[in-house]
């Protein structure tokens, strides 16, 4: 096993957006398939990379159910199913953010110095990639959009303008992640998870799902 350093974390972070940016392309292609070890036990490098592969491939199901459930010429049935899936997927979304997090951190922890400063991002590493995930689908799109043949030119504009927007937000968001271990690595801020505590798919804490349980 390769050792883990600051430059083997920000390579593995590199690696990861790549293959966000490929693997939407290839999965329109063929569908991915992520069995095997538990997400409990994913750890370390490989287990990093895992995890955000999963998480992306969360995020490709969730766009595309979202297209579908805006269709009005099917079925109530079929918009109620895919309300259904989107609510499953968002979770497992918001959950394997949380452990792409824990990953990294159990990386990151036996590296950070001991008196590193008590200073904390708005958001995570792994809230970041999310971010990261869900651009590289929409520059994906837009660019289809560029390439339609049955619209006009101004459509056509419009989408590659708006394609030239989304990648400088993608190369600033990656540099910003970058930056953000950079901060690890010199101790002047810490990693830390931060828990959903999703309510509404936990019976316990769901009124309308504990209030009217038969």
């Amino acid at each position: 096993m390769a050792d883990i350093n600051f430059d083997t974390i920000k390579a593995t972070i590199r690696d990861t957006v790549t293959h966000q940016t490929r693997s939407v392309s290839d999965w329109h292609l063929g569908e991915p398939v992520y069995e095997g070890s538990p997400e409990d036990d994913l750890h370390g490098i490989a287990g990093f990379r895992e995890l955000a592969g999963r998480q992306h491939w969360a995020n490709f199901q969730l766009w595309h159910v979202e297209d579908r459930a805006r269709r009005t010429d099917v079925d109530a049935m079929v918009i109620a199913d895919c309300k259904y899936a989107i609510d499953k997927l968002n979770q497992k979304r918001n959950d394997l953010i949380e452990r792409v997090d824990e990953c990294l951190i159990g990386m990151l922890a036996p590296l950070l110095p001991e008196d590193g400063a008590q200073r904390y991002n708005t958001e995570t590493v792994g809230a970041a990639l999310d971010r990261l995930s869900i651009q590289a689908l929409k520059i994906f799109h837009m660019k289809e959009q560029c390439n339609r043949r049955d619209v006009d030119q101004s459509h056509v504009r419009q989408c590659n303008a708006k394609v030239d927007v989304l990648d400088t937000q993608h190369g600033d968001l990656v540099r910003a992640i970058l930056e953000l271990v950079d901060e690890y690595a010199a101790g002047t801020k810490k990693p830390k998870v931060y828990f959903q505590f999703k309510m509404y798919n936990d019976p316990s804490l769901n009124p309308e799902l504990y209030k009217n349980k038969k």
